[in-house]
């Protein structure tokens, strides 16, 4: 599976972006998806995450309230809504896949996922 992110860029703290990543190669619709994000000199982190249908969703703390997970089957799409954005969401964020029907709250360490997109970088300004 190739997954490619975009929709990064630079925006002013209480802003949105919306996030794509869209997958080719493989069978999306039998991969649980995850956003994941980096900070400079720090880990990856688990951002949020949808299984295979996109009946259930896992958001981080951080991320749960402002930021929306979905999906897309028939487009091979996955999306990050994030809205009212903070200067600590300064990150590359990357998109991981793994086929897996397991619950999508045990699918939230990288190493939970085998496939990842390139990443786009997220700069919020104070």
């Amino acid at each position: 599976v190739q997954l490619q992110a975009s929709g990064g860029g630079l925006v002013q703290a209480g802003d949105s972006l919306r996030l794509s990543c869209a997958a080719s190669g493989g069978t999306f619709s039998r991969s649980a998806m995850g956003w994941f994000r980096q900070a400079p000199g720090k880990e990856r982190e688990f951002v949020a995450g949808i299984s295979r249908s996109g009946s259930s969703t896992f958001y981080a703390a951080s991320a749960r309230g402002r930021f929306t997970i979905s999906r897309d089957n028939a487009k091979n799409t996955v999306y990050l809504q994030m809205n009212s954005l903070k200067p600590e969401d300064t990150a590359v964020y990357y998109c991981a896949a793994v086929e897996s029907s397991r619950t999508i709250a045990l699918l939230t360490t990288d190493r939970a996922y085998n496939y990842w997109g390139q990443g786009t970088q997220v700069t919020v300004s104070s």
